[in-house]
């Protein structure tokens, strides 16, 4: 299992918690999807033989939220 945490722009207000969590946390693969929101990160924890950390990037940003960075590291 792998872990990636997001930065992204800053979040403004909590129905942008439960948009990325719920989006992500619907998708295979995923074991466990975050958001933080007072430092404006998402972390995600995924099985990286079903998605992987572009897929995942890609997602938030269709939802629109652009991403500025990210991390990767195994579980």
């Amino acid at each position: 299992m792998k872990t990636a945490i997001y930065q992204l722009e800053t979040l403004t207000c909590p129905s942008c918690i439960k948009k990325i969590e719920g989006t992500l946390n619907k998708q295979e693969g995923v074991h466990k999807a975050k958001v933080l929101f007072h430092s404006s990160k998402v972390k995600t924890e995924f099985d990286e033989t079903k998605t992987d950390v572009r897929k995942l990037h890609t997602m938030i940003e269709k939802l629109g939220y652009p991403v500025l960075s990210k991390k990767e590291s195994e579980s």
